[in-house]
Parts: structure tokens; C-alpha cells; sequence
């Protein structure tokens, strides 16, 4: 989740030539009144094995904690249901009032739960303290086309951009950069903890948090005094944690729990399809999943002893030729995963499959005469002893069965010896940003739905992955790509970006997933969009 860049002048962000998504929206309606109001219905409980690294969102970046702070925290500028284009959200406006001035209005009579007022300070204050923490697991590196904010009264907010006409930042304030945190609760230089987030009720979204046990329970009561675009809350909800996918199957079958949403596995998923006692939704999903490479400690990387970078690169570039996607989508996810042969994902303006035409057997399967090629090409004795780490509990419960075909499949072809590591994702989530792992997995839930955000937060010189990747050339492209309004030209741009991409393989990517919920019969407003964003308000029950 990241990203930042620069757009045309508009009110609001149009993604210039958007995909066309399918969406799967059940029992819920697009619109709604606005009159905030406390719900008495029973309490609906949604299951998850999502973790949560932290409340405060300048220390965050993964799905697990956006999700509730989608439910929580108010933003400038939102998606309403079914769409993926932004709206004012808290916002009474906003539009670009100069090339590098993006000027918001807020509404009038802000207030978070604890009766503190959210004025255009508290606004300033969240994005600043995001650019001061710059936490390397938070959201900073989204905003790096952020220079300054200004509150020249209490409901008028400016954002001075470094670079003019930026095409994505009306989205990045619906992202996980965007929440509006409150100056007295949070502080300005360091993470707040959960307990004092959850004790300050510093919370203006469409729910408050009434009790909170870390990646436990969290329940959550409607808020009455949210004033956004999206419909009030309708039930109380219990957000319910599970450290194994099995049980969570076996409660969302047996009625022990209302929804469960992330993460089911694939055979669960097919199992749960003919149980007539539940009903099992999806929609358009940007997910993807990729192995990262860290530039410094990988084979040949630049602080190993025997650094040569382009040894480093002929490594990556077999890893390439070796993976086969479609047995990892068949075998391990059962078609609910397709292959990815690009950095963008198939459906979005400006994807391309250069990983398809560029590595393995140009067809999209794998090669070992190309690896072995590539390798000896670049005088690297084989085997190539690779340490290669995975979270078991944070992209479902299939990483296990995921990480071990790929490791029999390099191993295989006879380059590779495979030293396969799991780190559960809390601790993960840190060592990943401390040089600890050389090749990690990871997936990406995307923030919005342009190709920049699949561009942005990995490729810049400042980016999410910290994995030391520096391309200018590449860095410059990204920044222009963001300010260009016209769309062919802005579209030629993305391909190029991934062409260059392609050559120096930061990343690998491989698999493209959808969204999936299963919810009891009696249960109805789930709502799967391509905004990728998975809302509590909606759910009724009965």
C-alpha cells in the first residue's frame, strides 16, 4: 500500500483511462442518508486472520491494520461503494486552486468521539507527523510529492506539492496516508500506542472502537456524529482474530461467526461453495503477490563479500526464468490466483506481460536451459545457495504449501539451494526493513486503482520496499508519468517504466488474487468493489 505523484487540476481524481471492474456488491445500496444514527441490532462478527501492527497510521502499511482504520478514522477524500474514483469525504470540497495547490474545505461541525473538534489543525498535524515519523513500516513514502501543509483557518487546508499537476493525489488522501488523526491524542514525533488511540476515542470515521484485545477482538460501535460520504454504520460489529485459516472455516460454516473475510484458503473456499448454509462472495481484486530482493544482501549483492551487481542481476533474472506461475495458481490456489506476468496487474490502464515475453520460455512458463544460460553467461558457479523468507500467517494460510513449491522449483532445475525461512508478520514486518532477509515475499493490496500505485511506493529511490533498488531513470519516468495528463502519453509511460523495471527484477511478481468473503444466509451487505477496501457499515443481519 503507497504512492505519490503528480495530477491535472480537478475537483476530484478521475484515473485517467481507469479499468473497467466487475463488482460484486450484494444486499448493499450505493447511496444513502447521511444522518449518523446508533444502531441497537444485534452485533455482527466478522472473522479475519489479518494481523494489526498498530492503530496510529503513521506506523502501518499493511491490510490488516488499514482495515480498521477504514472503519475508524475519517478522510479528506473516500471511495463510495461500487466505485473507484474518490469523493470528498469529510471534505465539503476540494480541487486544485494552482498547479502545486491542492485546496481543501472541510465541514463545518467536525468532531472526533472524545468531543475534541477536527478542524483543518488536525489535518495539518496528521500529515506532517507522518512526513517527521517517516516510520519505515508506515505510509510516508506516499506523500514524497508533499512539500508543506498550511491551515490558514480552521476549515480551509492547503497542500503545496513539490511537483505540479499531480494525477494521483486527490487518491493518496484516501489511502493509507490519508487518515485524520486528533493533535490532542496522537503525538507529533513518535507512534502512539493502541491504548492510548483506543482510550482517547480519537476516532470520526464511521465507527468508534469500544473495546480493543490486540489482533484478538476488536467490537466496534456505529458512530453518530460521522459526517462523510459513505452511508452511516448500521450494526455493531466484533472483529474476531484467528491465528490458523482452519478455524476460521470451521466457525463461518458452523455459524459461530457472521463473516469471514481474509484469509481462507483456496480449498476451503471451493469446500465452503456447496455449503448451503453459507453464501460465498468475490469481487475484483488488485492483490498480488511478489518476491523482493534486497540489493545489499541477496547473492552477489552490494554488501556481501563477493558483491557484484551484475552477478546480483543474472540471480534475479534465473529466479525469473525458473518460476512457474500457473503451477503455483493451480496447484496451490486452485484458480482463485491467476499468473502475473507484469508489475501492474492485468485490468489496469497500462499493463503489460514483459515478465512473459522477457523470462523463461517466452510463453509465460519456465526454462531451465534460460537460467542456466543467463548464470553461466555472468561466470557464477551453480549452486546458488539463496535464502528465501515468508510470513505464514499474514497472506493466508497457502504461503506454506506457496513458498515450498517455490523453492522445489529452483531447486530442481540444479541452480539453486533453497534455504526457506517463515517469520510470523509482526516480527517480519520489522526484519524485512533491517537487511535481515536477502528474498522475502510479500503481497501488495493496492491503495487505489491506477497503475501508479503498483509503480510508486516499489520503484522510487525512497520507496516501501527498502530494498535498496535505485534507478534514476526509472525514478524520473515514475515522477513524470504522475504529471502527465494526457492519457496515450501517460499510458506509453507506464509501459516503459515496467520494460526498464523488467530488466533490473527489484521485484518478481507472479500471482494476481481476487477478493473473497463468506458470510451466513442471513447476512446480507457484503460489499467486494474495485475501491479494494472491505466495509463494516454496510453488514445487516437478519
Amino acid at each position: 500500500m503507497t504512492s505519490a505523484s503528480p495530477f491535472t487540476r480537478r475537483t476530484l481524481a478521475i484515473v485517467a483511462g481507469s479499468a473497467v471492474f466487475t463488482l460484486a456488491l450484494a444486499g448493499c445500496s450505493a447511496g444513502g442518508s447521511n444522518d449518523a444514527s446508533t444502531s441497537t441490532g444485534e452485533a455482527i462478527i466478522v472473522g479475519t486472520t489479518d494481523k494489526v501492527t498498530t492503530l496510529d497510521p503513521a506506523g502501518s502499511y499493511d491490510n490488516g491494520s488499514f482495515a480498521v482504520m477504514n472503519q475508524v478514522f475519517p478522510f479528506l477524500m473516500n471511495t463510495p461503494y461500487g466505485s473507484p474514483d474518490v469523493e470528498p469525504d469529510i471534505a465539503e470540497s476540494a480541487e486544485f486552486t494552482a498547479p502545486t495547490e491542492y485546496t481543501v474545505k472541510l465541514k463545518e461541525g467536525l468532531t472526533f468521539a472524545n468531543g475534541h473538534a477536527l478542524t483543518s489543525s488536525d489535518v495539518k498535524f496528521s500529515f506532517d507527523r507522518d512526513l517527521a515519523i517517516a516510520d519505515p513500516n508506515g505510509p510516508s513514502s506516499l506523500l514524497y510529492n508533499l512539500d508543506s501543509v498550511d491551515a490558514p483557518d480552521d476549515l480551509t487546508v492547503v497542500f503545496n506539492l513539490k511537483s505540479p499537476d499531480d494525477q494521483v493525489f486527490p487518491q493518496i488522501l484516501s489511502s493509507p496516508a490519508g487518515p485524520i488523526v486528533d493533535e490532542e491524542v496522537f503525538s507529533a514525533d513518535s507512534i502512539t500506542s493502541d491504548a492510548d488511540i483506543v482510550a482517547g476515542k480519537a476516532f470520526a470515521g464511521q465507527y468508534t472502537i469500544a473495546s480493543y484485545d490486540f489482533n484478538n477482538l476488536i467490537s466496534y460501535e456505529p458512530f453518530a456524529d460521522y459526517k462523510g460520504v459513505l452511508p452511516p454504520a448500521e450494526s455493531p460489529i466484533n472483529a474476531k482474530y484467528y491465528a490458523d485459516s482452519s478455524n476460521l472455516k470451521l466457525d463461518v460454516q458452523e455459524g459461530n461467526i457472521d463473516v469471514a473475510f481474509r484469509s481462507l484458503s483456496a480449498t476451503d473456499v471451493d469446500d465452503l461453495s456447496s455449503n448451503d448454509k453459507v453464501k460465498v462472495y468475490d469481487g475484483p481484486g488488485g492483490e498480488i503477490r511478489y518476491i523482493t530482493f534486497n540489493f545489499d544482501t541477496q547473492p552477489f549483492g552490494a554488501t556481501t563479500p563477493d558483491a557484484d551487481a551484475a552477478k546480483a542481476t543474472a540471480v534475479r533474472q534465473a529466479v525469473a526464468d525458473l518460476i512457474d506461475r500457473q503451477e503455483i495458481a493451480d496447484q496451490v490456489y486452485k484458480g482463485t490466483y491467476t499468473p502475473l506476468y507484469s508489475f501492474v496487474p492485468a485490468g489496469l490502464t497500462g499493463a503489460t506481460e514483459v515478465l512473459k515475453e522477457t523470462y523463461g520460455d517466452g510463453s509465460g512458463g519456465p526454462s531451465v536451459e534460460k537460467a542456466t544460460s543467463t548464470l553461466a553467461a555472468a561466470g557464477i558457479t551453480t549452486p546458488i545457495e539463496l535464502n528465501l523468507q515468508y510470513s505464514p500467517d499474514h497472506y493466508g494460510p497457502s504461503s506454506g504449501d506457496e513458498y515450498a513449491l517455490i523453492k522445489s522449483q529452483l531447486e530442481t532445475s540444479g541452480l539453486f539451494t533453497v534455504n526457506l525461512q517463515s517469520t510470523e508478520w509482526v516480527q517480519y514486518a520489522k526484519d524485512r526493513t533491517a537487511d535481515l532477509y536477502p528474498a522475502y515475499q510479500l503481497g501488495w493490496f493496492p491503495d487505489y486503482s491506477d497503475a501508479d500505485n503498483y509503480l510508486t511506493p516499489f520503484f522510487l529511490k525512497e520507496n516501501f520496499l527498502a530494498n535498496h533498488y535505485d534507478n534514476p531513470e526509472v525514478n524520473d519516468l515514475i515522477l513524470q508519468q504522475a504529471s502527465t495528463a494526457d492519457p496515450a502519453a501517460r499510458t506509453a509511460l507506464i509501459e516503459e517504466i515496467q520494460a526498464k523495471v523488467a530488466a533490473d527484477l527489484s521485484t518478481v511478481p507472479y500471482l494476481q488474487g481476487a477478493q473473497v468473503a463468506v458470510a451466513g444466509t442471513d447476512v446480507s451487505g457484503i460489499t467486494l468493489d474495485a475501491s479494494f477496501k472491505f466495509r463494516y457499515a454496510p453488514l445487516t443481519k437478519g
